[in-house]
């Protein structure tokens, strides 16, 4: 029924023999290689080249030692690499560093269970902010903090992990940017210019490492780390994009799973992964502006923005509009609005801060919402991360999948989606749009799944009802891909990653699963976690923007594109 869950049965078979045969010898070079025709994209040679890499890392181990003091990860935290193959068919060949960090657990010799990793999506995002976890004392993990050493780690390509680049990264905030809403044929030729540029800028500042950077070697990766941790098993929460990371692993490595979390899900199907998967997103977050823009009408005592959606969309495209003829502070256009309001849809804990600072705008602060939203041309280290981490979002999407290089077909149903959801379509068209004139290899969608009887342990999913980034089906359809998993809904709730919100319901069952394994006999359904709480009203000329101690801690947002 799953090609690579069979495939994946017949490989552990095949290489247990033959992977301990090649690691008799303890100096092999670079030049070494596996047996003729095991070659590049040969699911048998990758999961031979990962035994013999989580065999070495795990005679290696992690050198832990103090975080450099740039990385801002204070002791008790300390920080160490993984090496893995760049390339896992060739796993003597070339090797870059994986950069992990740690904080030990807080409990008792006989309370720990092990290492506990964490991925919180992107493509392209860092997880080595999670063992701040236990450092701050995060409320809703200091059960768990008990028993596991929180492990983050940036994947390859990201961070400290082999960094890649498409683009000079001041080029790349520099603002503002033209309107995503095409006007014209012209406005359309233009971005399709900009989109090809940018692909072959990805081929000529990372070349190298593009073929390489697929979902299948970032859990390969993964277990690599495990290896290299002294974990017999896999513990790993994922979130939004990192739920992919965890289906794939599941795929690749069901006996390896000892407890695995997937907190909004990303629809594994391989005929979603990745175009279409980002059109469903277009829907989904017109569906969750519109929950916000009815919670700012219901609250127009606080925030004076209109007492109905249609009152307040109408003042959202007058502020569209008035960006678009005269760049807010000459920076701040229609582009840039987008970036500032999409988190919104994303998160309730922007609820509150995203209202304040436009109602404050409306009422004459016009500068609040320009210093809210414009890049800092002096943050050359944050620039250099927000286009590191486009540019992972970018490779790895593009090399997972066969994308559509006809241009008429992205025209087609982008034009068809924007007509009913235009909030984010032609913004995310051209996010994606590289893809379609890649200049690296494309791979094929691995087939998620696991089958009764394969060695998969429960596997828990938490989904929200009505979350923009990841669509309550991609819950529905890992739940049915991965035997023995069991799906938490959030009902009518939207915010994107469950796992880090007060919601008793789903806390508890979280808990109780890392802790004992043990899950629901069944789904469960949980109410949705408390609304946002508008602020008293006000009157309008006394509105002022939300200060940016209201907006949630940024390692505590899962993070999507």
């Amino acid at each position: 029924m799953i090609r690579n869950a069979a495939l994946g049965s017949a490989a552990t078979l095949i290489t247990g023999t033959l992977a301990a045969s090649l690691l008799l010898a303890p100096q092999a070079s670079a030049s070494q290689t596996l047996p003729s025709g095991f070659g590049r994209d040969n699911p048998i040679a990758e999961a031979i080249g990962t035994q013999i890499a989580a065999a070495r890392a795990a005679r290696t181990g992690i050198d832990w030692k103090d975080c450099p003091p740039d990385w801002g990860f204070a002791a008790p935290i300390q920080c160490g690499y993984v090496k893995v193959p760049l390339d896992y068919s060739k796993p003597f060949g070339k090797t870059i560093d994986i950069a992990v960090d740690r904080a030990v657990s807080t409990g008792t010799k006989e309370e720990r269970q092990g290492a506990l990793l964490y991925n919180p999506g992107g493509p392209g995002a860092s997880g080595m902010r999670f063992p701040r976890r236990i450092t701050t004392k995060s409320p809703l993990w200091v059960n768990t903090a008990k028993a596991y050493d929180f492990v983050g780690f940036d994947p390859r390509g990201v961070g400290h992990s082999a960094p890649i680049s498409c683009i000079d990264p001041q080029e790349y905030v520099k603002a503002p940017k033209a309107d995503p809403v095409p006007d014209s044929k012209a406005d359309k030729a233009a971005q399709r210019k900009l989109a090809e540029e940018y692909a072959d800028g990805c081929k000529e500042r990372s070349g190298e490492m593009l073929p390489f950077m697929t979902t299948p070697n970032i859990a390969r990766d993964l277990d690599v780390i495990r290896a290299a941790l002294g974990e017999k098993k896999l513990n790993f929460i994922g979130v939004s994009y990192g739920t992919y990371i965890a289906g794939v692993y599941a795929t690749l490595f069901p006996t390896q799973v000892r407890r695995m979390i997937a907190d909004s899900v990303v629809d594994p199907s391989r005929d979603n992964i990745w175009y279409e998967a980002n059109l469903g997103q277009d829907v989904a977050f017109q569906m969750r502006w519109n929950d916000w823009q009815d919670w700012v009408a219901k609250n127009d005592a606080s925030f004076h923005l209109g007492t109905t959606r249609a009152a307040v969309e109408a003042k959202w495209l007058a502020l569209r509009a008035k960006a678009k003829a005269n760049p807010l502070g000459g920076i701040v256009g229609p582009a840039e609005l987008i970036g500032f309001f999409q988190s919104a849809p994303y998160y309730d804990s922007s609820w509150v801060p995203v209202a304040q600072t436009w109602a404050a705008y409306e009422a004459g602060d016009e500068q609040a919402l320009i210093d809210a939203i414009a890049p800092d041309m002096s943050d050359t280290a944050g620039n250099a991360s927000a286009e590191n981490g486009n540019a992972v979002y970018t490779a790895v999407e593009c090399a997972d999948a066969k994308w559509p290089t006809s241009w008429s077909k992205w025209d087609r149903d982008n034009t068809r989606l924007h007509a009913q959801y235009p909030f984010m379509t032609w913004a995310n068209a051209w996010m994606n749009l590289p893809c379609a004139t890649w200049k690296s290899k494309q791979h094929h969608a691995i087939e998620v799944g696991v089958g009764p009887g394969r060695g998969l342990p429960p596997v828990l999913i938490v989904q929200a009802e009505r979350d923009a980034a990841t669509p309550y089906k991609g819950g529905v359809s890992l739940n049915q891909r991965l035997a023995g998993s069991r799906l938490i809904t959030e009902k009518s709730a939207g915010s994107h990653g469950v796992t880090n919100l007060v919601n008793p319901c789903i806390n508890t069952r979280v808990d109780t699963y890392l802790l004992t394994g043990k899950v629901d006999a069944q789904n469960v359904t949980c109410d949705p976690h408390a609304t946002p709480v508008a602020p008293a009203p006000v009157a309008a000329k006394l509105l002022a923007p939300a200060p940016a101690a209201d907006q949630q801690a940024i390692d505590e947002l899962p993070a999507v594109r």
